[in-house]
């Protein structure tokens, strides 16, 4: 996170709301670009992130403060998109649980929590992602150093290239939003690079391990009548059928879209459309398209 001051908002607390909005609303446009230009880097620990968690791998995040919640954010919003378990992606949180809502005095600088953490729960074939805008939150930069150590895949995402976590991590992924509106908050343009940056990595990563066929979350938990309803939808799309032809199709799965589409596609049983899935590793193009 840049330590400069924003000409742009010298005067911010003098100005009309009408002309706050204009200069915050600038600033967040110039977020995407930044985070645009570090496509490659992004595309790279997709790739490395999905080959480990795709031989049994697991893939964790580790923050204090904002970028923690930030990182939790995304990690708990993939079990119901995606169906994967909660253990496939977790949060080495400075602080634990009461951190995500609470600040915990110390917590971003307890190096020996951090070492802790990783020890007890990261394997050399896993993937951590350090998160801190600054490059230097101490908790962070011991978890990744400690990643390192045992073999496992690390990525930073800072927005300072010249910091501790660009250097220590295999990939390094740095957005370079520049100084905030208001100086010193990181849940700013740093804190959207953030989530942009997690957004499209885990969104990348569940699509290359056959979590989604076309653009349809075909893995995703139906918790509410709204999600049954999208999910007949799905069926619909991927199949190539009619809504009684999907309906019919989910109550046959118990509500599984990826067995439903292939039942309505193949015109066959729940059993010999969950043997093809299985015989594909529950990639459904490869089924729907043999």
């Amino acid at each position: 996170m840049s330590q400069d001051r924003l000409e742009a908002s010298l005067d911010i607390d003098r100005l009309p709301s009408l002309d706050v909005v204009r200069i915050i609303q600038d600033e967040d446009a110039r977020v995407a670009g930044a985070v645009a230009a570090e496509r490659d880097k992004i595309a790279h620990a997709v790739d490395e992130i999905a080959e480990r968690l795709a031989h049994g791998g697991h893939l964790f995040y580790a923050g204090a403060g904002t970028s923690g919640r930030i990182a939790a954010l995304d990690a708990s919003e993939l079990p119901p998109t995606y169906g994967v378990d909660p253990s496939f992606v977790r949060v080495l949180m400075a602080g634990g649980e009461r951190a995500f809502l609470h600040s915990v005095e110390g917590a971003e600088d307890d190096e020996d929590a951090a070492i802790a953490a990783v020890n007890e729960n990261v394997k050399a074939d896993d993937a951590l992602v350090g998160i801190a805008a600054s490059g230097t939150t101490p908790y962070t930069l011991a978890a990744v150093r400690r990643a390192n150590m045992l073999g496992a895949l690390t990525v930073g995402i800072t927005t300072v290239a010249a910091s501790p976590l660009a250097a220590e991590a295999d990939i390094a992924i740095v957005p370079r939003t520049g100084p905030e509106v208001i100086m010193g908050s990181s849940r700013m343009k740093s804190g959207t690079a953030q989530k942009l940056v997690l957004n499209t990595i885990s969104t990348a990563v569940m699509i290359r391990l056959g979590h989604v066929y076309s653009n349809l979350m075909v893995d995703m938990i139906l918790g509410n009548d709204k999600l049954r309803s999208r999910a007949v939808r799905m069926v619909e799309l991927a199949a190539g059928v009619l809504r009684p032809t999907a309906v019919q199709a989910m109550r046959d799965a118990g509500n599984n879209v990826k067995l439903a589409a292939v039942i309505a596609k193949k015109r066959i049983s729940a059993a010999e459309a969950r043997a093809l899935l299985e015989a594909h590793g529950g990639r459904l193009r490869e089924v729907l398209e043999a």
